[in-house]
């Protein structure tokens, strides 16, 4: 028996009766979502204290506020995105109305990840509700804490007739992804990410990848090495390194890393204290699989700081990596935790060369008192975001769309880009039924005459005149 069907049949019903199209009932079920997070905040960062051993400063400023400023911007700009969006005509079309129109998709199915169980679990649902869409939400069944706070609470707060939770592992997401939806998006693994984008072929379904990949950090020779230790420790031990666009490993000459490696012992000290695992500010590895995976990582190249770790507290310490080696497993993998590979470049070139031989990440990172210089690895790099001489603060603007390209993922989103992300952009043309007389000159018999008229008129411009 299929567990999918009933809830599915459900979803498509009410979209088809245009019950998710109103700004109202979309605007309601956004104001749903923020109470939410407003009446169960204790709630969620005890999961996510449970789940990842996340501090109360961590889960409210990464999970919990980050979702509820995606919800208010929505909120203020929902009749503006919804609106009709005129275009430019040609001479052609003057008399016509012409537009783009925002639709939803329908039934979209979010499959979110395990390590901002919140945040990357809300912050696509946003964008799917505020589009007027039916959602089915699969929450990761990793973070166990979590994924039962969404399942159990989330749904008394939106309409369940539009909304609905599906709990289970791979093999049940593997037969949800047998049905047919109208959109996906998918926030995980590149391997996972090619199940998901060939079982959505099978139906034509349109995909959003929200994937990974290993981000390269640029440290050029001209820098303050304190003030890059800083940056660069802060966005790679945050969450325990458990963050898909935290700085993968560094790019430097050997003399810049004489220079970084005491910087960030001292960065890593003030941070986190002479003993790390005591610290309420570093988390915990996920579960004990990905445990096991990371500390088999420690034996790559040689270990300069840190290294220590505890099975029985999936504890690893902020580890700096030397010597490391272009082939050795810490640099054919994601590291997705607090591990942090040096290697050496001999300047620039070898630093560009080096990240275009690679999978294009979904983050790039260039630190250098020279302006010149980050604006080069900017331009003659592909990445699916950048920041020049700090961490993943691009990630704070509702402004800039968030995505991967190539390995890295396919699509974008936060704020307006998550609602376009989730909408059909119509194509509509109204012309008025009369003025036969003027577009009978496209009818046949042809000439060249005609020919010439319908030619200019038809020229790509943007024509304020009017034809009378």
């Amino acid at each position: 028996m299929d567990p999918f069907a009933d809830t599915l049949q459900r979803l498509r019903e009410t979209f088809s009766s245009g019950r998710t199209r109103p700004a109202e009932f979309r605007a309601t079920q956004l104001k749903g979502l923020g109470r939410f997070l407003q009446e169960n905040k204790q709630l969620l960062q005890e999961a996510l204290a449970q789940d990842l051993h996340k501090s109360t400063f961590e889960s409210q400023v990464s999970e919990i506020s980050i979702s509820q400023s995606e919800i208010n911007l929505a909120l203020r700009n929902l009749r503006a995105w919804m609106k009709d969006e005129k275009v430019s005509k040609n001479l052609a079309t003057q008399l016509d109305s012409a537009f783009i129109r925002k639709e939803p998709f329908g039934l979209v199915l979010i499959i979110a990840p395990w390590n901002y169980p919140v945040n990357l679990t809300l912050m696509p649902l946003v964008g799917a509700l505020a589009a007027g869409n039916c959602v089915v939400l699969k929450p990761s069944e990793i973070s166990k804490s979590t994924e039962k706070v969404l399942a159990e609470v989330l749904p008394r707060y939106l309409d369940q007739s539009c909304f609905a939770v599906v709990l289970g592992g791979p093999e049940e997401t593997g037969q949800l992804l047998e049905h047919k939806f109208d959109h996906i998006f998918f926030t995980g693994s590149p391997r996972v990410g090619k199940i998901v984008m060939t079982a959505a072929a099978k139906h034509l379904t349109p995909v959003t990848l929200e994937l990974g990949g290993k981000n390269p950090c640029y440290v050029d020779d001209n820098c303050d090495p304190q003030t890059v230790a800083n940056r660069v420790a802060l966005f790679r031990y945050l969450h325990t390194g458990q963050t898909c666009v935290a700085p993968d490993y560094i790019l430097c000459s050997p003399e810049t890393q004489a220079r970084l490696l005491p910087a960030l012992q001292s960065a890593i000290t003030r941070f986190y204290g002479d003993d790390p695992r005591a610290s309420p500010d570093l988390g915990r590895i996920i579960n004990h699989k990905h445990f096991q995976r990371l500390r088999g990582l420690l034996s790559c190249g040689r270990v300069a700081i840190g290294g220590q770790s505890d099975d029985s507290d999936r504890y690893i310490a902020p580890t700096v990596l030397v010597d490391v080696q272009e082939t050795e497993p810490v640099m054919q993998e994601e590291i997705f935790g607090p591990i942090l590979p040096i290697l050496n470049v001999r300047g620039l070139d070898e630093a560009i060369d080096f990240i275009n031989r690679r999978e294009k990440p979904l983050a790039l990172y260039a630190f250098s008192n020279n302006s010149q210089v980050v604006k080069r690895v900017l331009a003659q790099t592909s990445s699916g975001g950048f920041c020049g001489n700090d961490g993943f603060m691009h990630m704070t603007l509702s402004s800039l769309p968030f995505g991967g390209v190539g390995a890295s993922g396919m699509g974008n989103y936060h704020g307006k880009f998550s609602f376009d992300t989730f909408s059909h952009h119509r194509t509509c043309l109204l012309r008025s039924p009369g003025l036969e007389k003027i577009y009978a000159i496209r009818y046949p018999p042809h000439s060249p005459r005609n020919l010439r008229v319908l030619l200019t008129a038809m020229e790509t411009r943007s024509c304020s005149c009017t034809l009378l």
